[in-house]
């Protein structure tokens, strides 16, 4: 029995994040995967791919990052769970609320879907409404109801639910006054990334903030993937807006599991128990949210992150890849079939047919070559690992990828393509 198969057998989908599933890469793909070093990923055999999935995007430094390997391992010897308060915890805690501006107070749990829901959950408390409004082009918020019942994966959902999420769109601030005009005093609260495959326009993430003070609404940004890559306060202080609640996880503990919901005072105090007679708001209460061993992990790696500037190094990093990706796409008369874009800390590529159609196959195709020239390329997604000799092996890579993708282009891809199609992992059936 291979590994997929016995994947399949154990765990549905085969991983336990969709976005690992077997859909999303070439069938000559590793199955499974060993470990982790560096920029570098390793199957049981031992075979080495230089990695820009880095796990998601949480591993930002670099896999088995020794400083941070040996917080976490302090922190395990200390017990890792207690039964009161850990002095970790509390460490964890006022280093974010150091660390980013808009952030009074912070709840950590051990993964974002669980930090959104609790931002939502306390909007709809702090506001006393109901609907969600929530941005389109931002692919994924959460694994609870309030979300994936927006999504055309509703199997499972209660209408009512499902009905309870609103749809506006990124940088057209009209989508979402019309949602206000449409629901005045209905939405709780507004969520969405700062950004993701492009900059705000036209001062739309102030637009925003102005559009939730005004109707008395929550203004939830999603720094998840943002937060730590964007800048050390976040992409909130790089954009110079400021949110009413913001979530952060990924990068912040270089894999480790740590997530946070965080802001306003009055707001996340909703969750609190030392105000006699009021209400409470039942927030999280999970029994490793405050784990020891991640909350070391998330310390030293803010260290890091700001001794060793990683954010610079990743901007210019991305910076470069994505010029010299294109120029070798342009040598290649390529520059209209294969197109890298998006924001230089988190470009993204783009991949188009003979006809000029956004193509999965021709997607799947140049996964397919990447990782027969041993580099894993689901997205780009860099680390403080991927140096100067992983900078030009991947071009390598790319170059002799896009050659094969350029006969693909022009002799027809049935002769090139040995793989089933990748899929959308939003779609309604299998």
């Amino acid at each position: 029995m291979t590994y997929q198969e016995r994947l399949l057998k154990a765990i549905p989908g085969g991983a336990h994040t969709y976005s690992r599933g077997f859909d999303q890469y070439p069938d000559n793909a590793p199955q499974i995967l060993k470990r982790g070093m560096g920029a570098y990923v390793y199957d049981p055999h031992e075979n080495e791919y230089l990695d820009y999935g880095m796990a998601l995007r949480a591993v930002c430094l670099g896999y088995s990052n020794p400083e941070v390997n040996q917080a976490a391992i302090q922190q395990i010897q200390y017990g890792d769970n207690l039964t009161r308060p850990s002095l970790v915890e509390l460490e964890a805690a006022e280093t974010l609320i150091d660390a980013i501006d808009s952030v009074d107070m912070v709840k950590f749990t051990k993964n974002g879907s669980t930090a959104t829901s609790a931002a939502v959950k306390l909007s709809r408390a702090y506001t006393g409404r109901t609907l969600i409004a929530r941005c389109l082009e931002h692919p994924f918020f959460s694994y609870d109801d309030w979300f994936i019942g927006s999504t055309v994966l509703t199997r499972g959902i209660p209408k009512n639910i499902q009905d309870d999420t609103l749809i506006f769109h990124y940088n057209d601030i009209s989508s979402l006054e019309e949602l206000f005009d449409r629901y005045p005093n209905q939405i709780a609260c507004v969520i969405l990334e700062p950004a993701s495959t492009e900059h705000p326009k036209d001062h739309f993430l102030h637009h925003v903030r102005d559009l939730c003070t005004k109707n008395g609404a929550v203004m939830i940004l999603d720094e998840m993937i943002t937060g730590f890559r964007w800048h050390l306060k976040g992409a909130q202080h790089y954009y110079g807006v400021t949110p009413d609640l913001c979530t952060f996880g990924k990068a912040m503990a270089n894999g480790f599991s740590v997530a946070a919901v965080a802001g306003k005072r009055e707001i996340m105090q909703l969750g609190s128990i030392e105000f006699e007679g009021e209400e409470r708001v039942f927030l999280l209460s999970t029994t490793h949210g405050a784990e020891m061993g991640p909350l070391g992990a998330f310390i030293k790696t803010y260290e890091i992150l700001k001794r060793e500037n990683v954010v610079d190094y990743c901007w210019k990093y991305g910076t470069r890849l994505k010029h010299d990706i294109n120029q070798i796409a342009k040598d290649l008369g390529l520059e209209k079939n294969f197109v890298v874009d998006g924001i230089d800390c988190q470009p993204y590529f783009l991949t188009f047919d003979s006809q000029g159609n956004n193509s999965l196959k021709f997607k799947t195709l140049f996964l397919q070559e990447m990782i027969k020239h041993n580099v894993m390329f689901p997205c780009i997604c860099m680390s403080y690992s991927h140096g100067e000799e992983e900078f030009q092996t991947t071009l390598d890579a790319i170059s002799k990828s896009l050659e094969v993708y350029k006969k693909a282009i022009q002799n027809g891809i049935s002769s090139y393509l040995h793989s089933k199609i990748i899929k959308p992992v939003f779609r309604k059936y299998n």
